[in-house]
């Protein structure tokens, strides 16, 4: 036998050797991470054996070096796809938020930005039966046709519209657009998302507690009103004036200016976990609820609202996409802290989208209420897969 061949054989029995699942490598929105089919799994209970390690975690030192992960919260993130067996879904998902620097699996909330991958993935990869039937012209001409993909979130007990742009015979999911959402370079086609019935998603309630305002009090003795509001994903609202930082400048106070004090990092995590426990969840989940600071002033005509919100203890470099949902609704509900703060409307313009600057540009959550009941809240996403192959782990 030949050196050749059989140094050939050592490198493919060695590969063989190797663990590894199929997956996707996939941008939804301003994240990044993971798609999975959950066939491709062990149980969910073995799940912790698997996928900190694909996503290069734990790793103390915050970079996920030695996986996929890309060393912030927004791009540690994975979803697990399965076909649904409900009437009013046609898949199911399963987001999973992996801990940085300790690998821990944070299964208590949704990721709004990945979710809006789901639909795509799951059209093109076989997931959807019957896809005929979901699959619709869009304007006059016929040269633009959208599939509606019913997807429910194992993590919130919730069902989520997806509409996205399919091109071809069999059709597929089309990326090519000319939407550009604030965040991610270039143009690409939309993703309508619509989160039904979103209020109450861990608590079961929009307002856990019944008040529009709760007053916390901190470790420290000191108290601080917070709005705490559960829609798509739970919220605690504050302002930073309450914080006791005037005339807050959104060019200056910045998610590198928050993540260079620690003091106040350590101040604004003692609210958030202040907020769960008035919220009835465990303030040790880092992933529910976050905290959103309000600016007092959006600074523009052309902008309702304010925000920087923290996730899994880092300041986010845009904001959170169901806590930009929760901020929206929020914004709509008399009495909070985001209705007090959101710029003034003439009645022409009272049902518009509301409009939440953050720190990489702007959002726009429209929400649709019935009696003082949110029946959906609906938003604008981009999406797309960027890798397909095995992930050794």
């Amino acid at each position: 036998m030949s050196i050749a061949r059989t140094h050939g054989m050592r490198s493919l029995s060695a590969l063989n050797a190797r663990r590894s699942f199929p997956a996707l490598f996939v941008r939804g929105g301003t994240s990044n991470g993971l798609v999975i089919e959950r066939r491709h799994l062990p149980p969910q209970r073995q799940w912790d054996t698997v996928l900190p390690a694909a996503m290069g975690s734990p790793d103390l030192h915050g970079r996920q070096l030695n996986g996929l992960g890309g060393g912030i919260s927004s791009t540690s993130k994975i979803c697990v796809l399965a076909p649904s067996t409900r009437p009013d879904a046609d898949v199911e998902f399963t987001f999973v938020q992996v801990g940085i620097k300790d690998g821990a699996l944070d299964l208590a909330g949704n990721c709004g930005n990945m979710s809006s991958a789901v639909g795509p993935v799951a059209w093109d990869e076989g997931l959807v039966t019957d896809q005929a039937s979901k699959v619709q012209d869009v304007g006059d001409s016929g040269s633009y046709r959208e599939a509606l993909v019913r997807v429910f979130n194992t993590n919130t007990s919730k069902i989520i519209h997806s509409r996205f742009r399919v091109s071809g015979d069999p059709p597929a999911y089309c990326h090519e657009g000319e939407y550009e959402m604030d965040g991610v370079p270039g143009m690409q086609s939309k993703i309508t998302l619509s989160f039904l019935d979103p209020a109450g998603a861990k608590t079961g309630k929009a307002l856990p507690t019944g008040n529009a305002i709760d007053l916390l009090t901190l470790p420290d003795g000191s108290r601080i009103n917070a709005s705490l509001v559960d829609v798509s994903n739970p919220g605690v609202f504050i302002q930073i004036d309450d914080l006791g930082i005037r005339g807050a400048d959104p060019a200056t106070f910045t998610p590198q200016a928050v993540e260079s004090d620690p003091s106040l990092k350590a101040r604004l995590e003692a609210i958030r976990q202040a907020g769960a426990v008035k919220m009835g969840l465990d303030p040790r989940t880092e992933s529910v609820p976050k905290i959103v600071l309000l600016f007092p002033d959006s600074g523009s005509a052309d902008i309702d609202i304010r925000c920087l919100a923290l996730s899994m203890g880092q300041a986010h470099k845009a904001v959170p996409l169901t806590l930009a949902l929760c901020l929206g609704a929020a914004a709509n509900m008399p009495g909070t802290v985001a209705a007090q703060v959101r710029r003034a409307r003439s009645e022409s313009d009272a049902n518009r989208p509301v409009v939440i600057g953050h720190p990489s540009g702007t959002v726009e959550i429209g929400a649709t209420f019935n009696n003082g009941h949110i029946v959906s809240a609906d938003l604008l996403r981009t999406a797309r897969v960027l890798m397909k192959g095995e992930v050794f782990y």
